[in-house]
């Protein structure tokens, strides 16, 4: 195992970089309903300024999960 403690294809024999980017888009759609409750947190607070920041925040989640299901989009076509 590295140490990161991620499992890298040497205990399975698989490197699957097409996995990796699965993983990338759950993670960022993942953080995209996350920070939907913290929009409203903060909104709820009626600070605009916390709320700017997540929603900018949340914008640039979803930008990183569309970018990466385009790479997997490309390499799953080949």
């Amino acid at each position: 195992m590295n140490p990161s403690g991620q499992e890298t294809g040497k205990v399975t024999g698989t490197q699957d970089k097409d996995y990796n980017l699965i993983w990338f888009v759950e993670q960022c759609l993942s953080n995209v309903l996350r920070l939907e409750n913290y929009i409203a947190d903060a909104e709820r607070t009626g600070d605009d300024e916390l709320a700017g920041f997540f929603r900018r925040a949340q914008a640039e989640s979803h930008k990183g999960a569309e970018q990466a299901k385009e790479l997997l989009r490309k390499r799953l076509v080949a």
